[in-house]
């Protein structure tokens, strides 16, 4: 008894070996994951980066590097409103950003307002960009245009209003119209801050630089009407050069509402 037992746990130990030589091959011969991706995301009107927060932790928990700006006279930045913020320099916010972080294939993101943004970025340092992703974003026309024309009427509205109060800045809507989780609206609501008025009015010149990047996205979010979104969302799906996806799990603000299934696609994106 004691032999045949002897042989057994001599069995088990060379096949233990065995196995442990054979796992070690296996792991020797695994792919190598994917490389590491910078991700540079770019927050919508009234918010900050603050709103990126739960993606950017998911990013970077999987080795990405992130960087999610707040755009100045907003969030943190607030304290900088003044009648010089125009759109002009929300886009120099953001190019800034990659020049002085010397950042190189990039994936830039854009919600909403922040579609206009990641536009004119893209037309000043378009060699940085791997892939640019709009999610429920504008996506301005080439020429000259401003956003007054393309947003929502409620926007336009208050837009208008502030105007002719002579305001620099229009108050955030509040959560709920954006379709905001009820658990998260009255935190979205604290954080959201007034937009500049000129960032709205300005207009913006593109020449198709967004156009030429090899990789991009459109994301919509359709729980959240918006017309703009609806007719950028069916151009980008109709034209082989773009990928589409959607998803009725999010209101407007789908960094906040479903940050596990916005991580994926933009890792699937990148």
């Amino acid at each position: 008894m004691s032999g045949a037992s002897g042989h057994t746990r001599r069995a088990v130990v060379v096949g233990m070996a065995g196995s442990t030589d054979l796992m070690s091959a296996a792991e020797t011969n695994a792919p190598p994951p994917p490389p590491a991706k910078t991700f540079v995301l770019v927050h919508g009107a009234c918010h900050g980066g603050w709103c990126w927060r739960r993606v950017a932790d998911r990013l970077a928990s999987k080795g990405h590097k992130v960087f999610a700006p707040t755009l100045t006279g907003l969030g943190e930045r607030s304290h900088l409103l003044s009648r010089d913020i125009h759109l002009a320099t929300h886009v120099a916010d953001i190019v800034n950003v990659i020049r002085w972080e010397g950042l190189t294939e990039i994936v830039l993101v854009g919600h909403s307002y922040g579609g206009v943004i990641i536009s004119g970025v893209a037309e000043e340092v378009p060699s940085s960009i791997a892939s640019i992703v709009f999610l429920d974003a504008l996506v301005p026309a080439n020429g000259t245009t401003s956003i007054a024309g393309t947003t929502s009427a409620a926007v336009r509205a208050e837009i208008s209003a502030a105007t002719a109060r002579g305001e620099l800045a229009f108050k955030p809507p509040p959560a709920a119209v954006f379709r905001v989780n009820e658990k998260d609206r009255a935190w979205v609501d604290a954080m959201m801050t007034p937009q500049p008025v000129a960032t709205m009015t300005d207009t913006i010149a593109l020449m198709g630089a967004r156009d030429r990047i090899a990789r991009k996205a459109y994301i919509r979010a359709p729980n959240y009407p918006h017309p703009a979104f609806d007719k950028a969302y069916a151009a980008c799906k109709a034209d082989k050069s773009w990928r589409t996806f959607e998803t009725t799990a999010a209101g407007h603000d789908v960094m906040i509402d479903a940050p596990d299934w916005l991580t994926s696609i933009l890792i699937e994106v990148a």
